[in-house]
């Protein structure tokens, strides 16, 4: 993932897109597995540095597990209106366009993460990767594509980890 040169202070928060908590919760960092993860990610979220735009919630719902919808719904207050990021997101997808999906039946995340932490001096969690690094990418822009080009931090989500020095 790119970081970006102006670091964010120690105590930041987190951005974080809807792929970040499917390799969590889903694919990668199972909880009946990695089960102090979960606490840690809750701990994140009671101090209020973990959040992410409501549009990931209604993308979890969609293509997420149930345990993830269910945790996402139970934790629902570290979903940021959409209505609050709404500026902030449709400048960056004016400026980006080829960071939406032209195939997408929905309205994406994607912006509104990058504004959420673009906003606060965040840092975007993302398991997104830049175009560059694909194979005939179908799109010219990806989430650490425009935060390297906006200089907004963005690492994955064991880059959180190791930002956090969380250790299993």
């Amino acid at each position: 993932m790119a970081q970006a040169s102006n670091s964010p202070s120690p105590e930041a928060f987190y951005s974080v897109d809807t792929s970040s908590f499917m390799d969590w919760q889903a694919r990668y960092y199972l909880v009946d597995i990695f089960s102090s993860l979960t606490t840690r990610i809750d701990g994140l979220i009671a101090e209020d540095r973990l959040r992410a735009p409501e549009l990931v919630m209604d993308e979890i719902k969609a293509v997420g597990t149930t345990d993830l919808a269910s945790w996402a719904t139970a934790h629902k207050d570290l979903f940021v209106r959409t209505s609050e990021l709404l500026e902030a997101a449709l400048r960056i997808q004016a400026a980006f366009p080829g960071l939406i999906d032209p195939k997408s039946q929905y309205e994406e995340a994607d912006a509104y993460v990058i504004a959420l932490a673009q906003m606060g001096n965040g840092i975007v969690v993302t398991q997104e990767t830049a175009a560059s690094e694909k194979r005939n990418p179908p799109r010219t822009h990806y989430i650490p594509d425009v935060c390297r080009e906006l200089g907004v931090p963005c690492f994955s989500l064991l880059g959180m980890m190791r930002r956090e020095r969380w250790s299993f």
